[in-house]
């Protein structure tokens, strides 16, 4: 076995795997992942609106503070993907780190967010494809903001669709479409800034004062900073797919690493230099447009952009919206795939099945678009459906992050970690900043899911149900899963013959 098999394979063998998906994706693709999953524009675009229309201009503060404080936790699953580079990442890395029930959680949590996030992110397309043309308003008026839902849920439905044949058809096809799309992002990204920066009419001390925001509230500025900060924290989450992808990415151990770090650092520079340059830029900080959805930065790229610019920026947004949904998509899968091979979801064998030719897990991105798509039409008539969606799978996402960068700590203060074999191997490891890190992420990732789960009308609307939505749909969300891991999953979890290593070994063995 050469060097490079030994670093592909290390990761499998560990939580005794055989090798079942296509390996073929090269390192921007794995770079590539991570940065479609984040997404520069989804995110910056799709949430500007509630950042700036809560807290004003200063609300981009919250960029650097969840840049830091993602980058701490960033930097744990760093280490981690240089040791166990596997699908579903963080369900199989809570398993290793702390026990059977701590990574059952992490991964439904994980997984179940994912779906959400799909069902949330594809709702950017009402955003901007009834801005480009008309007709894309299949229903009612782009005006009403019940019509305008709808017709979100529509365009939502079909990109769904595109993202299901495309995952279930060809990995390759997936990596090369979310690659391209990438490509176009991230210079379209780097185009709208300098063009921002080209046109801004204000200085920077704009972000020096609370512009009247937060007066006669609950909390004064502070409160409403920390409701605006959802807008930041909704981008920089997933760079973890970088790693999900492991078993299909060469040299896993040292590419997802450094594709982990590249993605958010790209995402932090490149979506901070847009919203800075935006808000200076804007003809008019008073336009109550600016803080609705209607309007948001697709109001001020248009604004600022001369001719059909402003058309063609928003095309690159539409790009960003698919490769990002295409992302989120495959990581649901990934993880879906991981927890089904150990028995870990009702129907595990089925769900578990790789196509023999086509080696994708069809059957996993057929269930994750349907019930994706019957998560819009649920909801099919909330106006505020975006928020809440959002809200709940970035509190579901960071609870899981949470239960691997805890473990983890765990394991550092008792000397268990990082594994020995990182340093001589020319691996990435934190060396002795890796306890402070670590303690700072999991410091972090309480603070963020307590204020994101805070009950507020600001986020979550009325009636109570809506406004305690962080504890009310979460709660049914891991209640419903966790009732079938009591009654029958925890006594049936365990590694499907169909996958493991360790039946391929006694079949060579049996051979010989």
């Amino acid at each position: 076995m050469s060097a490079g098999d030994a670093d592909e394979s290390h990761g499998l063998s560990d939580f005794g795997y055989k090798e079942s998906l296509d390996r073929s994706i090269g390192k921007f693709a794995s770079f590539a992942a991570g940065v479609s999953y984040i997404s520069i524009l989804t995110g910056t675009f799709q949430l500007f609106w509630f950042g700036f229309g809560t807290a004003g201009p200063a609300y981009l503060w919250s960029w650097p503070m969840v840049f830091v404080g993602q980058l701490c936790v960033a930097l744990c699953f760093m280490e981690l993907a240089a040791k166990y580079p596997v699908a579903g990442s963080v369900y199989n890395w809570a398993k290793r780190l702390g026990s059977q029930i701590v990574g059952w959680s992490a991964g439904w949590l994980m997984f179940t967010a994912s779906v959400v996030t799909l069902s949330a992110v594809v709702l950017a397309l009402q955003l901007n494809l009834p801005r480009l043309w008309s007709g894309f308003q299949f229903y009612g008026s782009a005006d009403n903001t019940t019509d305008a839902a709808v017709n979100a849920v529509i365009l939502g439905a079909i990109m769904i669709a595109f993202t299901t044949t495309i995952n279930a058809w060809s990995v390759k096809l997936m990596a090369l479409i979310n690659s391209v799309g990438v490509f176009v992002e991230l210079i379209a990204a780097v185009l709208i800034a300098i063009i921002l920066a080209c046109n801004i009419t204000r200085g920077p001390q704009v972000f020096l004062s609370t512009n009247g925001y937060g007066a006669g509230e609950s909390g004064g500025y502070l409160g409403a900073f920390l409701v605006a900060s959802l807008a930041s924290g909704y981008v920089m989450y997933g760079f973890d797919t970088a790693s999900s992808l492991g078993e299909e990415t060469v040299e896993p151990r040292r590419t997802a690493p450094k594709a982990i770090l590249r993605a958010i650092l790209a995402s932090f520079v490149i979506g901070g230099a847009i919203l800075v340059f935006a808000i200076m830029a804007a003809p008019n900080l008073d336009d109550p447009q600016l803080g609705e959805s209607s309007g948001s930065l697709q109001y001020i790229v248009e604004s600022v952009m001369w001719g059909p610019m402003g058309d063609i920026f928003l095309v690159a947004i539409v790009v960003a919206v698919t490769v990002c949904s295409l992302a989120v998509h495959t990581a649901a899968i990934r993880l879906m795939f991981a927890m089904a091979r150990d028995n870990a979801l009702p129907f595990g064998e089925k769900l578990a099945r790789v196509h023999p030719i086509r080696q994708t897990p069809v059957i996993p991105s057929l269930v994750i678009g349907i019930v994706a798509v019957l998560i819009l039409v649920i909801n099919i008539n909330q106006p505020n459906i975006f928020t809440v969606l959002t809200s709940i799978a970035i509190i579901m996402i960071y609870l899981a992050y949470l239960l691997v960068t805890g473990p983890m700590l765990v394991k550092r203060f008792r000397g268990e970690w990082p594994p020995k074999d990182l340093a001589p191997g020319g691996y990435f490891t934190m060396g002795r900043w890796g306890i402070v890190i670590n303690i700072a992420a999991v410091v972090w990732g309480v603070g963020m899911s307590l204020n994101l789960a805070w009950p507020r009308e600001a986020v979550y609307g009325t009636p109570w149900y809506n406004t305690w939505g962080a504890f009310v749909y979460i709660g049914i969300i891991f209640g419903a899963g966790f009732i079938w891991y009591l009654v029958k999953g925890r006594r049936h979890i365990g590694v499907l013959a169909s996958h493991s290593s360790a039946s391929v070994a006694d079949r060579i063995g049996g051979g010989l």
